[in-house]
């Protein structure tokens, strides 16, 4: 498998980043608390929450307990855009596209690399655009590109980190949490939510990885929001 350097979960890098894939509106931010009362303090609207945390065997039961509640009610899933994970340390990548991908027009995504990407794959599985994104020479060098601005200094790209990025978005008055390890089931639908209610309905599947393992404290989440910050 190939491997690209990690992201770092830092706003103002992410921001960056979403920029240059070519969305002109959007500012990553941080969440530094899961209460209503922080959950205040960021800006609506807010279009996607994305969560860094470490892959662990909680991790891995959590998943297979999912799996088997979406397999259970034979979930409906709308028309989102969606891509598995077959880049090592490329999922801070995958979790910025679902975010963006998914809120193209609140973004005001215009003609660059990721619109492009999106063309190009659009009808494809979730398989075929992690390929897609696997052979993509550009978004490989803008990864690569973004991954070197962080505040600490880049793994190497052999490294074997502990930890992964997933995206939540809404979509059709659902809340989805869009993981590239997972595309085996697809999407995860997490139940009712809206534009005004996803920050808090996304908080709360936070709260529910971060109890499977309350010992453990590496734990990230950043908020898109289109509001001035």
């Amino acid at each position: 498998m190939a491997r690209w350097i990690p992201l770092e979960s830092n706003p103002e890098v992410l921001t960056k980043y979403t920029r240059a894939l070519g969305a002109q509106k959007g500012t990553w931010v941080d969440v530094f608390a899961l209460d209503d009362e922080s959950l205040a303090g960021i800006p609506p609207p807010v279009l996607a929450v994305i969560l860094l945390f470490p892959i662990s065997e909680q991790y891995d039961q959590y998943c297979k307990e999912q799996d088997e509640l979406v397999k259970e009610k034979d979930q409906e899933i709308p028309n989102i855009f969606y891509m598995k994970q077959v880049v090592g340390n490329a999922c801070g990548t995958v979790g910025i596209i679902h975010a963006l991908a998914n809120n193209a027009e609140a973004v005001q995504l215009e003609d660059g690399i990721l619109k492009e990407f999106m063309t190009e794959t659009a009808g494809m599985t979730p398989e075929e655009r992690g390929q897609a994104l696997a052979n993509s020479e550009k978004l490989a060098q803008a990864h690569e590109k973004i991954a070197e601005e962080g505040q600490t200094a880049a793994p190497d790209p052999e490294e074997r980190l502990v930890t992964h990025f997933v995206a939540l978005i809404h979509k059709d008055g659902h809340l989805y949490e869009l993981d590239g390890r997972r595309a085996r089931v697809g999407p995860i639908n997490h139940g009712p939510t809206n534009p005004e209610n996803l920050l808090k309905d996304a908080a709360k599947v936070c709260q529910s990885h971060m109890a499977r393992d309350p010992t453990e404290y590496r734990f990230t989440v950043v908020a898109l929001t289109t509001a001035p910050v």
